[in-house]
């Protein structure tokens, strides 16, 4: 009897070892990254209750959602108390999009406890993600339960900047910038605030700010360009916009843009190299492009091409009247025959006699005919 006892306290052990060994094996394969080795070891333990947590986490580290979805589902069920099993459950399932089971989720570990700010915030992701107007004091409540939660603090300031309530978005940021005074997003939503504010020295210093961070994007160079440009410092202006083009080279917008800061500085034959660049790309109405470009090179005394460039303006939009003007305009500089000038002129007048423009025509041929008078005198 002794005999048998003995044996059956040995195999007790011996398997409550083996169990220990199984877990602590697979423990140590997650750890270097071995998971999926690390899974049939989970699989080996006797109590599947206590590990289907960690198979989960390990097909979760192997891309496999759906195993991952499937063994939290199984831990949730054995392990009804479990919320941090609970909570990294809920936290795939919105992942996954499975919003309203995620929402449900979230819902118990509130019921759980209350004051874990984390679940507040993640319940108001689920419900914005449902379109849920309600998502808004959730984020507010876990910024009330920590007020540096980093996360919660963006998604409010986010939602005000986007509705233009300008002060209650900085209050936020200034409050989470306390805390993190590098946090990158945060800081970007500083920029946007002072942007749409038109305070354009804020703006700058803080999109430049996100540049000294190490932050570089299309947005932040295009923003700073024009803000540049708004203060008549072309230079820079275009130093940002090429560095938009370093993210989209086919940017037609910008190599238009660019053509003309280099118009304000008088440097027209790069100006004319990028309105033309700018044309190229587009297959949409160029009038104001070509316009652009012939006054460009009106300005280099190009005449003949400058006419032509117009009269592409115009075949783009046969309704442009000043464009039309611009070209006889044009040729008056161009042609020595001022008398067909002078019938150009006039039949312009006769033709768009309703138009604003028809009425700077009329005093520039008074002029041109005095001029043309005294000369044949």
């Amino acid at each position: 009897m002794v005999k048998r006892l003995l044996v059956l306290i040995l195999l007790i052990q011996l398997n409550a070892e083996a169990q220990s060994s199984a877990l602590t094996v697979g423990d140590s394969l997650y750890a270097n990254g071995n998971y999926s080795k690390a899974i049939k070891a989970y699989e080996k333990h006797s109590s599947q209750n206590q590990v289907y947590g960690k198979i989960a986490k390990a097909y979760l580290a192997i891309g496999n959602n759906g195993k991952a979805l499937e063994n939290y589902k199984k831990g949730v069920e054995a392990n009804p108390e479990d919320a941090l099993i609970k909570f990294e459950y809920a936290k795939l399932l919105l992942r996954s999009k499975q919003y309203k089971n995620a929402s449900d989720l979230f819902e118990e570990l509130i019921y759980i406890d209350y004051k874990n700010p984390n679940y507040h915030y993640q319940k108001g992701v689920v419900l914005e993600k449902l379109k849920d107007s309600t998502f808004l004091n959730r984020y507010l409540t876990a910024y009330q339960l920590d007020q540096t939660h980093q996360n919660a603090i963006f998604k409010i300031a986010k939602y005000y900047l986007i509705r233009r309530k300008h002060l209650a978005s900085h209050k936020y940021i200034d409050k989470g910038l306390e805390s993190y005074p590098e946090n990158v997003e945060l800081i970007s939503l500083k920029a946007q605030n002072y942007y749409h504010q038109d305070y354009q020295n804020e703006a700058k210093l803080w999109f430049k700010k996100l540049l000294e961070l190490g932050e570089e994007s299309e947005f932040i160079h295009e923003k700073l360009s024009i803000l540049f440009a708004k203060n008549s410092y072309y230079k820079e202006a275009i130093f940002h916009r090429k560095k938009v083009l370093n993210y989209n080279p086919y940017d037609a917008t910008s190599m238009f843009v660019i053509g003309t800061y280099y118009e304000r500085l008088n440097d027209f034959k790069t100006a004319e190299e990028f309105i033309r660049k700018s044309l190229k790309l587009q297959d949409v109405s160029l009038n104001k492009e070509y316009a652009q470009l012939g006054r460009i090179l009106n300005r280099q005394e190009k005449y003949k091409e400058a006419i032509k460039a117009f009269q592409k303006a115009v075949k783009e939009d046969p309704t442009d009247t000043f464009t039309r003007f611009s070209i006889i305009f044009t040729k008056e500089q161009f042609y020595a025959d001022k008398e067909a000038i002078i019938k150009l002129y006039e039949d312009f007048i006769a033709k768009y006699k309703d138009d604003k423009i028809s009425r700077f025509a009329e005093m520039h041929l008074k002029e041109l005919k005095e001029k043309n008078f005294l000369k044949k005198d």
